[in-house]
């Protein structure tokens, strides 16, 4: 395929279609537009209507709500981040066919800490 926007690459792939039937979907300022497409499961941030001579009434609510989307997104960046940290995600070389037992394997090592951690607060 060639280079274009991720909501491109997602309304040529289908995804829309699938995305209306799933679940909600807090997605960034780069998917606006799908909201309205998939009857509202993917959330994404506020659009700015006004750049210039914006009411001080509409700036107080523009940030009110983008501050809520944020704060709801921020756990999906961060697991994006703490994946890409590891360089297999980072700069995948391999076989595409691979990436998901990549990113499953990945993700097992990451919990793995986690549920030691849970399991030794558990016994105390």
């Amino acid at each position: 395929m060639a280079s274009c926007a991720d909501i491109a690459h997602a309304r040529q792939l289908g995804l829309v279609k699938l995305l209306a039937d799933g679940p909600e979907i807090l997605a960034d300022a780069g998917y606006q537009g799908l909201g309205a497409q998939t009857g509202g499961r993917v959330v994404t941030p506020p659009h700015r209507k006004f750049k210039k001579n914006a009411t001080e009434r509409y700036e107080e609510v523009y940030e009110r709500q983008h501050k809520a989307h944020s704060s709801r997104r921020i756990r999906v960046e961060h697991g994006i981040a703490h994946l890409k940290n590891w360089r297999s995600l980072a700069r995948h070389l391999g076989r595409r066919e691979h990436m998901s037992d990549t990113v499953q394997a990945i993700a097992g090592l990451l919990s793995h800490p986690q549920t030691v951690d849970l399991s030794s607060a558990r016994q105390m």
